[in-house]
């Protein structure tokens, strides 16, 4: 992977950001505050204002949430910071050289420095009958809105996939009287991001609360509803098959790269960046979802998607725009709120050759350390806030630990690293 050094080329008067969520905001919010007075523009595609998605498959989805208290700032915030915000409103290309972006509306912008934050699109699965009616993807507030008005009590749910958001769901509508069936074509859920230990714990979980959990299961068509045209059935290869009112598709996303790479970008899952966010284009940078940057911590480029890296990357890319070198070099953490579970995972599992237990998962607080000799590289804390707090100072510091101190919860986390 090859991106080019240096910092902004020209004196810069306008900023534009293409993509409204929280790397935009945090990058407004950073400029105005370190006394950027040039102009900033900000493109979205969704009519709204930038507003939080965790919350989408929890307490928005439960509708214990209004839409306005989803913003992550309030209307104002823009007006203040002199923001021209441009909702609603597609992007068809981004040339770097004429230092354009184009709308597909035919209006231009020219920038002097560009910001990609255009984050990242559901999966899609290639199996017959995936775009029937009643089919759905959580992405947006619109798609939350059309999934909570199909959720009535009794109403039978197909989850396709067991990673974050199909199991957040599956735990909200559990609650709202639905019966759910989750499908995960791997042999365990959240395979990508955590331990078999973790995965049967929360598998587990969902048992208890009613949740049918069927891992292996290779999804091979879904067949509609005779007369109405609706989904009405998802077939699995093994020749299973799960009644259906309606189906969430929650088998990963992928990055919404494509400007990027149409602009002649180099783009490797995600558009690739050094460690200061920079792209392969003068004077462009991207942050967030879209973006797969060059991590000091791991010493390898990595795409991640959590709220945390884009808050953080949005703040990245506003010091070096403002011409203070800064590398974005903080250790990634995720969450994930399922019952009344908080999973934090801290770090990056990849590569680890250990596994200790911090605890006991049936006292349902625990923590899974992840070691790659005798360094802790990541942990998973469930329902214990305090230890993740450590750890984030121990993983960055590369620390090197007692793994029978680690795995007695009664010796405070940080007094587990050796001298």
């Amino acid at each position: 992977m090859l991106v080019r050094a240096g910092y902004p080329s020209v004196m810069l008067g306008h900023i534009v950001i293409v993509g409204a969520g929280q790397v935009a905001v945090q990058a407004i919010d950073t400029l105005r505050r370190r006394g950027f007075t040039g102009s900033l523009t900000l493109v979205g595609e969704e009519p709204w204002l930038p507003y939080q998605r965790p919350p989408l498959s929890k307490k928005y989805l439960a509708g214990s949430l209004e839409r306005e208290r989803l913003l992550i700032r309030p209307a104002h915030f823009y007006t203040e910071h002199k923001v021209t915000t441009l909702l609603g409103r597609r992007v068809s290309a981004i040339d770097p050289r004429e230092r354009q972006v184009r709308l597909e509306d035919e209006a231009a912008l020219s920038f002097d420095a560009l910001l990609l934050a255009t984050g990242s699109r559901p999966r899609s699965l290639p199996v017959p009958g995936i775009d029937l009616p009643g089919v759905y993807s959580l992405r947006s507030i619109a798609d939350v809105d059309r999934i909570r008005a199909e959720c009535r009590p009794g109403a039978r749910l197909v989850v396709l996939g067991g990673g974050y958001i199909g199991l957040e769901v599956a735990a909200t509508v559990r609650e709202l009287g639905l019966e759910v069936d989750v499908l995960e074509m791997a042999e365990r859920v959240m395979g990508r991001v955590t331990c078999p230990e973790v995965s049967a714990f929360y598998e587990a979980e969902h048992r208890r609360a009613g949740v049918r959990i069927h891992c292996g299961a290779q999804v091979a068509a879904l067949h509609a509803d005779a007369r109405s045209g609706r989904v009405r059935i998802v077939l699995t290869r093994d020749g299973g098959e799960y009644p259906a009112d309606l189906v969430l598709l929650a088998v990963g996303v992928a990055p919404a790269d494509e400007l990027a790479r149409a602009a002649g970008l180099e783009c490797e899952n995600g558009v690739v960046t050094d460690a200061h966010c920079r792209s392969s284009a003068p004077d462009v940078y991207a942050a967030g979802d879209c973006a797969n940057h060059l991590n000091r911590q791991y010493g390898r480029h990595l795409r991640l998607e959590s709220v945390d890296n884009a808050f953080e990357q949005g703040t990245t890319v506003a010091l070096n725009l403002l011409g203070t070198p800064t590398p974005h070099e903080k250790v990634p953490w995720f969450w994930s709120d399922q019952y009344d579970l908080k999973l934090i995972i801290v770090g990056v599992n990849a590569g680890y050759d250990r596994l200790v237990l911090r605890g006991d998962p049936a006292t349902r607080s625990f923590c899974a350390c992840y070691l790659r000799g005798d360094e802790l590289i990541a942990i998973d804390t469930v329902n214990s806030p305090r230890e993740q707090l450590a750890a984030r100072k121990l993983i960055a510091a590369h620390a090197r630990v007692d793994a029978t101190r680690l795995a007695d919860p009664a010796v405070p986390l940080r007094e587990a690293a050796r001298a």
